[in-house]
């Protein structure tokens, strides 16, 4: 893999493209997706036929760096999210780093469409999130077991409000969100204008038809990102947008 921007390089290693993903924000909110060049994000229904395994090494050092994994119960239930989400050797980093071994996973669902007997709470090595806006009873709750706490949040553009699963994750310590879709939540949280990065993986095809674009829910909105970062590999790039700042702004 090779680095065109902002630094060129023929080669660049895990140490570079950890170097270049992270950041100093105090509290920092990341979607990442793999798009085609005309924009969809899935191909018969899937992420996984636009990806590659340069794709896949940045997704998996993206969740390195991660507090918390974020993801929409539409995702779960089409990828997949089961058991360990990260390798050993991603594991052994973070605790060399003073972090946690393994990110918390968190879940959003707003009509609570998921069971309790679900692979992805079954078999989770981590302590599950699953933010909802219904209204939670003490029954579901208990269902749901220990390893999972159950957050109700308002309803908002028909989805949960990502300003109160924002403030949420923070008050827990989560300063580093990586959220991995889908392209419902991406809208949502996009609309709601708490996006920080898009790293953004564009694979060299055209997949046309009438695919889920990467953010298709909640009203039009206009944000302009820079180009962080821009890697290639095999013709598909890597591109990490951040947030255009406003001169005097926060940095979270």
């Amino acid at each position: 893999m090779r680095a065109l921007l902002p630094h060129p390089a023929d080669q660049v290693d895990d140490r570079f493209l950890l170097q270049s993903y992270s950041s100093e924000q105090r509290l920092f909110v990341r979607f990442n997706f793999v798009s085609s060049i005309d924009g969809s994000a899935q191909v018969n229904g899937l992420s996984k036929g636009l990806g590659s395994p340069a794709d896949g090494r940045i997704f998996a050092l993206l969740r390195r760096l991660a507090s918390v994994i974020l993801v929409g119960a539409g995702t779960v239930r089409a990828e997949g999210y089961e058991g360990q989400l990260l390798a050993d050797e991603d594991i052994s980093w973070r605790v060399e780093q003073g972090m946690a071994p393994q990110p918390v996973l968190a879940l959003i669902s707003r009509g609570l469409n998921l069971e309790p007997n679900d692979p992805v709470f079954v078999q989770s090595p981590v302590p599950v999130l699953l933010f909802t806006s219904v209204r939670v009873t003490s029954e579901q709750r208990q269902a749901f077991g220990p390893n999972t706490t159950l957050v109700q949040v308002s309803e908002t553009e028909g989805g949960c409000d990502p300003q109160e699963i924002i403030a949420y994750l923070q008050a827990q310590g989560h300063g580093f969100i990586h959220a991995e879709g889908g392209p419902h939540i991406f809208g949502q949280f996009a609309a709601a204008g708490v996006v920080d990065s898009a790293c953004i993986s564009y694979s060299p095809a055209v997949v046309a038809g009438d695919g889920m674009r990467i953010a298709a829910h909640g009203p039009q909105t206009f944000q302009s990102f820079d180009l962080h970062a821009l890697f290639e590999e095999d013709s598909m790039l890597f591109c990490d947008y951040r947030l255009k700042k406003s001169a005097g702004s926060p940095q979270g």
